[in-house]
């Protein structure tokens, strides 16, 4: 066949690295890291100015430029010179410059970071990552060969492992979601249970406080857990916990800490609710249910709970069964702040982060180690902990640590009464 008689195929792949659009943002990423760098070594240099030689002139100076480098950005390959700085004077230990923007060996940026071990969730192999991101780093991704993830994710691991040992003396937390997430390894005939519990501190800041693999969600492996955050310093635990209504971690917890109070989570027990009714039913159950856990006050939602019963009772006795049998803990949040309780209905801090999680796990052909799962769990945790909203109304936090009581979320010093001392809604709990 002659060659003139032959199409060149074109490359997808290669037009989207090499767009005019993405060609003019990696130039003009590239100049504002320029800048941002130089801004920062002429910072540094004016901060040291007045340190001089012993024969009057400016000890710390410019001496030229670091190797070239490449980092790896959501954008591309972009290139990167720092700037080398010399002291004149030290012999030993002498002031040297570190950019913050570009800490010494980085290959890739934070976002990238993030990208790895979702990738590899998704069953991605340790050998396929230089080709799968092509399209976004270029055909130069050269750092990101397969001994290269395997390193890794034994970083990751080994994150995971000094995480476990950090000390919980000073931590004391007013809240807890806790929740057993199944995900499954490769070669393993149990699903790995990831045990969660996260935390909200007195400063209204929530963060991972525990995680752990247990065998399935039983009574003992949740008792392991927070034994090991007793060992490692913690106190006292939370005035309140949410979770489902799986019986091995309010077992363990009421052992150790009775006095801890209990919220079970809405979307889980909705979700049950809904299993145990025909499809058809569902859009009108969950506006009743709706109607229950948003209620302004603790006696309208018993109101519309006792409307639920009495509309399904007789058709869908499971149904109501599956409600009636947590009733007290169900509306515990009543006797919390209001401010509070769009964060204590539900267990949504531990669900929205893993929603990614068994997302990129389901459609995967169970290509992990129990090891890998629990690095890259923790591993995506951290980064989604940085997303993390405070609790509203931090000021009411000291309230609950010190035990106050509340009324339909209102502290029991800010009711309104009339002259037949009765409570008058002041808004405050809607």
């Amino acid at each position: 066949m002659k060659n003139n008689n032959l199409i060149n195929a074109h490359n997808p792949i290669q037009s989207i690295v090499t767009d005019t659009l993405t060609t003019f943002i990696k130039e003009q990423a590239q100049k504002m890291l320029r800048a941002a760098i130089e801004t920062e070594v002429n910072d540094f240099i004016s901060q040291h100015s007045s340190l001089l030689t012993y024969d009057g002139n400016q000890r710390i100076v410019r001496n030229g430029y670091l190797p070239e480098r490449h980092v790896q950005t959501g954008v591309g390959d972009i290139k990167v010179k720092v700037p080398r700085i010399r002291d004149r004077e030290a012999k030993t230990n002498p002031i040297s410059f570190a950019s913050n923007l570009v800490p010494k060996y980085m290959r890739r940026s934070a976002t990238l970071d993030v990208l790895l071990p979702l990738l590899y969730l998704k069953g991605v192999s340790t050998g396929d990552f230089q080709s799968s991101l092509a399209p976004i780093l270029g055909s130069n991704a050269n750092n990101l060969s397969a001994n290269t993830i395997t390193r890794l994710k034994n970083g990751w691991h080994d994150d995971y492992l000094s995480w476990q040992k950090r000390s919980l003396a000073d931590k004391h937390y007013v809240y807890w979601w806790v929740d057993g997430i199944y995900l499954k390894a490769r070669m393993e005939d149990d699903k790995t249970c990831m045990l969660v519990i996260i935390g909200a501190d007195e400063t209204g800041r929530k963060e991972l406080v525990g995680l752990l693999d247990g065998y399935r969600e039983s009574k003992d492996s949740w008792r392991e857990l927070l034994l090991k955050l007793q060992e490692r310093g913690l106190k006292k635990f939370p005035v309140l916990a949410v979770g489902d209504g799986a019986l091995g971690f309010w077992g363990a917890l009421n052992e150790l800490s009775p006095n801890t109070k209990h919220q079970r989570c809405w979307v889980h027990k909705t979700a049950n609710i809904l299993d145990k009714m025909p499809k058809s039913q569902h859009e009108q159950a969950k506006k009743l249910i709706h109607d229950i856990y948003l209620a302004a006050t603790k006696k309208d939602a018993l109101q519309a709970w006792d409307g639920f019963i009495k509309r399904y009772d007789a058709k869908y006795p499971k149904a109501v069964e599956c409600l009636l049998k947590d009733k007290e803990s169900l509306l515990t949040f009543y006797d919390f702040p209001a401010e509070h309780w769009v964060h204590l209905r539900t267990t949504n801090p531990i669900e929205s982060t893993f929603a990614t999680v068994r997302h990129r796990t389901k459609k995967s052909k169970n290509c992990h180690s129990r090891t890998t799962i629990i690095a890259c769990v923790f591993k995506l945790i951290l980064e989604a902990e940085k997303r993390w909203k405070c609790l509203c109304g931090k000021k009411r936090i000291a309230q609950v640590i010190n035990l106050e009581q509340f009324i339909d979320g209102i502290h029991k010093d800010e009711i309104i009464y009339d002259e037949n001392n009765n409570n008058l809604d002041n808004k405050k709990a809607a």
